[in-house]
């Protein structure tokens, strides 16, 4: 019988990492080998950076984009470990040093991690490549829980990549972040992002391919908090037998053309 994958978890202290965590012990493949949090955190049983490290073939990170950066120097640093990325909300700079990290070690980094929505995003493109621009606009809505910090979200930012490449174009080119005021008659080809930020709304995400005549919505809802945890866990075993790189759910769910 092969040995259970260690894997320690960044962030436990946040209600991801806790869910991860869970998601980790509940599995007979994988041991929970440490779980850590921000320097100085309280909480019984954590232990420090190097400790976490030292103990584990994979981590497994849901914590701020400016921690995860850090987080994947620290373990390409080390060398030896995998690293699975589940933060949101990077800045250009942030992802320069993540994706310089993967050089040296395997880092799956995805802003969701569920089969569902890795699905979508194939349908998406799709739909996008098959329904002009000239006929067809396409707006892109997402709703969390009020105390999500991000928007769009990394979901709808992946689904507004998906539609832009089926488009063939690049989605800073074509991409409405927000509409306020007189905003003027839509442009030609725009992917719109509109956000709802409420309650406890775990993750609600609808493609509209709008034309004059008809409507299509591509959509999923998320139902349970431990659905992207036990895709982590996943993306974290998968990623234990890769060589450096830069992955994503797409390459674990073998779903890449």
């Amino acid at each position: 019988m092969t040995a259970p994958i260690p894997i320690a978890v960044a962030g436990a202290l946040g209600r991801m990492g806790r869910a991860v965590a869970a998601a980790v012990e509940s599995r007979e493949d994988a041991r929970l080998s440490a779980r850590f949090d921000r320097p100085g955190a309280q909480g019984e049983g954590l232990a420090d950076l190097a400790t976490a490290l030292a103990s584990a073939q994979v981590v497994i990170d849901f914590s701020t984009p400016a921690a995860s950066a850090e987080l994947a120097e620290a373990c390409a640093a080390r060398g030896n470990i995998a690293l699975v990325i589940g933060s949101t909300g990077f800045d250009e700079t942030h992802l320069a040093r993540i994706e310089a990290c993967a050089g040296a070690i395997p880092i799956v980094r995805a802003g969701n991690f569920s089969l569902g929505v890795n699905m979508l995003m194939g349908l998406v493109a799709r739909a996008a490549r098959a329904l002009p621009a000239e006929a067809y606009d396409v707006e892109v809505f997402e709703a969390h829980h009020r105390r999500k910090v991000d928007a769009p979200s990394g979901t709808a930012l992946m689904l507004g990549e998906a539609a832009a490449q089926g488009r063939g174009v690049a989605l800073a080119d074509v991409a409405r972040p927000a509409r306020d005021g007189l905003t003027g008659e839509r442009p030609t080809g725009e992917i719109g992002f509109s956000v709802l930020r409420g309650g406890g709304i775990i993750g609600e995400h609808s493609v509209v391919l709008a034309a004059e005549d008809e409507i299509l919505t591509l959509s999923h809802s998320a139902r349970d908090r431990g659905l992207f945890a036990r895709g982590a866990v996943t993306a974290a075993l998968w990623a234990a037998g890769q060589p450096p790189g830069a992955y994503d759910m797409q390459d674990v769910l073998g779903l890449k053309d």
